[in-house]
């Protein structure tokens, strides 16, 4: 028979292919949940026109499931392979962008990356973050509001970043906590605390996805940035990070496709001796200032 241009197979091989497809969706015609039954038949539509599309052998398949089962194996309560790869191909921001649509100027969302930790340790207005990891000191300071402009009183702030060596507090093994915090807006929604300005950073490459990465000739490296979790009754939890203008690595490119040009902030370089906002005394160290002001959109939007 003749293949067709462009497809490399024949009508009778499309349409035993064809034929397949078919059965499988046919086999979810009874799921319970509508939305369950939506998302297994697209997903098998999708999965088998890939294969389709490459011409998928069996052995590359063999490869992919070995990579998959690496990506488990590696993954526990303090590294979370899968995490870094939906990161990676973009498909954490995808999700991100489907779920925040924008909403009368409230802040942009990015990824949550996979170094959160519940129940970090709880700041006071203007405390210090850091815990005793290492960089400059940086003090950041800002507003949250809903997208009406009404200060938002009591909304928790999570916040966490890497030291200047480019690592968090759980890639060490020492049982440290340094470097994230929780804290809570005053009255009129203001919020100010000590952190480090943020560096540049690897995601962790020496798994089945950093494996990954290398094939395909693409950068593990992170822009630098300060992850932001915020919420308050009623209001859209917002998961974002902000990043810092004059970063080299914002034109090289971020690893997990986070960066968005509003969350790109002035991280102001303030030479030793120069006064704190608070009367820190910062001894000859140099300190940077950054602000942020905070939209929260309106729960359900």
């Amino acid at each position: 028979m003749t293949v067709e241009p462009g497809t490399r197979t024949t009508p009778a091989q499309q349409a035993l292919e064809e034929e397949l497809i078919g059965r499988v969706l046919a086999s979810f015609d009874n799921t319970p949940d509508p939305r369950l039954k939506q998302i297994m038949q697209s997903l098998t539509t999708h999965l088998h026109a890939f294969i389709r599309d490459v011409r998928l052998t069996e052995g590359e398949w063999n490869k992919a499931i070995e990579f998959l089962t690496a990506v488990g194996h590696i993954t526990d309560d303090k590294r979370q392979e899968f995490v870094l790869l939906s990161d990676v191909l973009g498909a954490s921001m995808q999700t991100i962008a489907v779920n925040n649509q924008a909403y009368k100027g409230a802040t942009d969302a990015t990824v949550f990356g996979p170094f959160f930790v519940e129940d970090a340790p709880e700041i006071p207005l203007g405390g210090d973050m850091a815990g005793g990891a290492s960089g400059q000191p940086c003090w950041i300071e800002g507003t949250v509001t809903d997208t009406d402009g009404n200060p938002v009183p009591n909304a928790r702030i999570e916040v966490w970043e890497c030291d200047e060596d480019g690592f968090y507090d759980v890639q060490y093994t020492d049982g440290r906590i340094a470097g994230r915090a929780h804290l809570f807006t005053d009255d009129q929604g203001a919020y100010r605390f000590w952190a480090l300005t943020p560096v540049p950073y690897p995601i962790p490459h020496d798994g089945p996805v950093g494996k990954m990465l290398d094939a395909t000739g693409r950068s593990p490296v992170r822009a630098a940035h300060l992850h932001f979790m915020v919420s308050a009754d009623e209001l859209r939890t917002l998961v974002t990070h902000i990043f810092v203008d004059g970063d080299p690595q914002l034109e090289i490119g971020d690893s997990v496709f986070g960066v968005k040009d509003t969350l790109v902030k002035e991280f102001a370089q303030q030479a030793p001796g120069t006064p704190t906002p608070d009367g820190r005394d910062l001894g000859d160290s140099s300190w940077a200032k950054a602000r942020f002001d905070i939209v929260l959109a309106p729960e359900g939007v």
